[in-house]
């Protein structure tokens, strides 16, 4: 559960926050059956490979988001009901990415062969078609909507994708560790915009209230764009976090 093993700690990023978005992710990613309680900060730290004193701070941002409490000689659980509004950050690793949709339902709604947005033509400039996956996610508490996305896919990387994965795990997870993907980097324009009808029918909210819409696009190590996706977050939900590391090496 607490292994991912394509984490690789980049050390131009506070390593704590980069454990902490990890450790994000396989917390809202486990089984329903799964221990509630975490191994200890040696345990994890030693997993991590990192300082305790590391360990702590990243365990430190999850109890403030509500994810985890800790007790004094008890140890250290992961919350039943995780505080629901959570910051769209700009800082970290794919497995950031990871985590900030993980432990959600997901619907596809849907997915085939489409022309390439005009908006997007910059971003696929030698494909003549994309393949186009619609997804809504749930609250998995609750099941109020939280979020929908469009990804536009490059053709022969959609070829060797099982939309029914998508149903599982995000598509940055799918693309890296199922497709086998080798992403570089990940480039999030985040914007308020107001819900249009299918916006506001799919996320259950008021016609023309205000969504967070982030343009997510995923390159490869060859410098390809392989994924652009556009999601739309619920404005009651979500809100939009940066982290300035003013530490200097």
């Amino acid at each position: 559960m607490f292994a991912p093993d394509s984490l690789a700690l980049n050390r131009k990023l506070p390593l704590w926050y980069q454990v902490s978005q990890s450790l994000r992710a396989s917390i809202l990613g486990r089984p329903q059956d799964a221990s509630a309680r975490l191994p200890t900060e040696e345990r994890l730290a030693a997993h991590y490979g990192v300082s305790v004193l590391t360990m702590r701070q990243a365990l430190k941002e999850l109890e403030t988001e509500g994810l985890i409490s800790r007790h004094r000689r008890r140890g250290t659980f992961i919350e039943p009901h995780a505080r629901r509004v959570r910051p769209v950050r700009l800082l970290g690793s794919v497995d950031t990415i990871v985590a900030q949709q993980s432990g959600e339902r997901t619907t596809v709604l849907g997915h085939g062969p489409a022309a390439v947005p005009a908006d997007l033509a910059a971003h696929f400039p030698d494909c003549a078609e994309v393949t186009a996956y619609r997804r809504l996610r749930r609250d998995a508490v609750t099941g109020e909507p939280t979020d929908w996305a469009e990804n536009y896919v490059r053709p022969d990387v959609a070829a060797r994708l099982d939309a029914a994965d998508l149903g599982r795990w995000p598509m940055t997870k799918v693309l890296r560790d199922t497709v086998g993907v080798p992403i570089s980097r990940i480039t999030d324009t985040v914007d308020a915009r107001l819900a249009d009808p299918e916006t506001a029918g799919l996320l259950g909210v008021p016609l023309l209230s205000p969504v967070l819409h982030v343009t997510g696009v995923t390159y490869d190590t060859d410098d390809r764009v392989v994924d652009v996706a556009l999601i739309r977050y619920r404005g009651d939900r979500f809100s939009f976090s940066v982290t300035v590391d003013t530490h200097r090496s």
